[in-house]
């Protein structure tokens, strides 16, 4: 089935959402895409008369089995490019998830296969997100907040859930990527920030972009 980037643009959009939510607002749907509630109505209604989604009111849509096949088809396409424009390219992580959102629309499944291929199959992609298969199977992150975590506490990054080019290119000027461990110094209260130590170098966190970086808990040495 052939779509428009503005279709894939929406699949893959609710399908993001639809990792924290079973049913997504328009509202939401809204925000996350840049553009008007009306503009997206409008969408919503043509998606459901293609047997993409299902539009429940005053609830929120989700996609239906085709329509996540179709979701999960271009958000590998997605994280592919990025696993390859960083790996192979040496883009800075920022700049590959910008690239990639124009090139994930021009990717066919056979240069996908290659460039899978090429990678060594990689699972997930740059940031920490599964890399879904070909058949569409996505293999589950585990972990917890950096923000969850208490004085003395380590954990290594496993994730960056929000993939937005400022937070990648602010936590990669602190050395936050997935596979770094980070030991927690000190937790200042009443939300304050963290004081961590990351590479090899003490450095300040917010909490709240502390709440998207997913990591694995570890026992303290």
């Amino acid at each position: 089935m052939e779509l428009s980037p503005q279709i894939e643009d929406y699949l893959k959009g609710i399908y993001m959402l639809q990792t924290r939510d079973r049913q997504v607002s328009t509202t939401a749907l809204a925000g996350r895409l840049g553009i008007t509630a009306p503009s997206v109505t409008a969408m919503v209604h043509k998606l459901v008369e293609l047997d993409l989604l299902v539009h429940e009111p005053y609830r929120g849509v989700s996609l239906t089995p085709k329509g996540e096949t179709l979701a999960l088809r271009i958000v590998r396409a997605h994280r592919l490019w990025e696993a390859y424009l960083v790996e192979s390219l040496g883009l800075p992580w920022d700049e590959a998830h910008i690239e990639a959102e124009r090139l994930e629309h021009v990717l066919s499944d056979l240069l996908a296969e290659r460039i899978d291929e090429a990678l060594g199959f990689p699972t997930i992609d740059p940031h920490g997100h599964p890399i879904p298969s070909p058949t569409g199977h996505v293999q589950p992150v585990t972990g917890v907040a950096l923000a969850e975590l208490t004085v003395g506490d380590v954990g290594v990054v496993v994730q960056i859930r929000d993939e937005t080019p400022e937070l990648l290119r602010y936590l990669g000027e602190f050395g936050v990527y997935p596979g770094e461990a980070i030991l927690v110094l000190d937790v200042a209260p009443f939300n304050g920030p963290m004081h961590l130590r990351v590479a090899g170098k003490t450095q300040v966190l917010g909490r709240e972009v502390a709440n998207h970086v997913v990591v694995q808990p570890e026992v303290a040495r």
